[in-house]
C-alpha cells in the first residue's frame, strides 16, 4: 500500500496517531495494544526518513515519539479534551442520580437536559470548586 502525504500532513497524521495511541494505551502499563504502537513507531519512523528528525527518538529498539514532540504541546489538546470529556460525564452523572437514576425516555430527556446543562454552566463559572463530600 502506498500513500503520498504532504510534509504538513505527515505532521497532522503523527499527531492524530499519538492522540489516539495515548488515549488506547496510556492506562493500559504492561497490557498495552502492541499493534497500535507498532503502527505509531512506523509513522514516526517515516518522520525520521522525511526530514523531520526531532519528532522521534529510539528506546529500547523502538522508535517512538520524541520527548520533544510529547511536550511541544500535543498533551495540551488532549488535557483540554479530557477537561472537556470529564465535566460532560460528571455532570450527566450528576444530573441522572439527581433524577434517582430512572430509565431516560422522551418523557423526562428534556428535564435531564436541563440539569445537565445546569452542571455544565456551573463547572463552567466555578470547576469543581462548590463540589463537597459529606463524610
Amino acid at each position: 500500500m502506498e500513500l503520498e502525504l504532504s510534509r504538513k500532513q505527515l505532521r497532522r497524521l503523527l499527531d492524530l496517531a499519538y492522540i489516539g495511541n495515548w488515549i488506547l494505551n496510556s492506562t493500559r502499563g504492561e497490557d498495552r495494544f502492541a499493534d497500535y504502537d507498532e503502527v505509531e513507531s512506523l509513522l514516526f519512523s517515516k518522520a525520521v526518513e522525511e526530514g523531520m528528525p526531532t519528532l522521534a527518538e529510539v528506546y529500547q529498539g523502538q522508535v517512538i515519539p520524541s520527548r520533544a514532540f510529547a511536550e511541544g504541546g500535543i498533551h495540551e489538546a488532549i488535557m483540554e479534551y479530557e477537561n472537556n470529556v470529564f465535566f460532560e460525564i460528571l455532570a450527566e452523572d450528576l444530573a441522572r442520580r439527581d433524577m434517582a437514576d430512572v430509565p431516560i425516555d422522551e418523557s423526562n430527556l428534556d428535564e435531564l437536559n436541563r440539569r445537565i446543562d445546569a452542571y455544565i454552566t456551573e463547572f463552567e463559572a466555578h470547576g469543581t470548586d462548590n463540589i463537597t463530600v459529606d463524610c
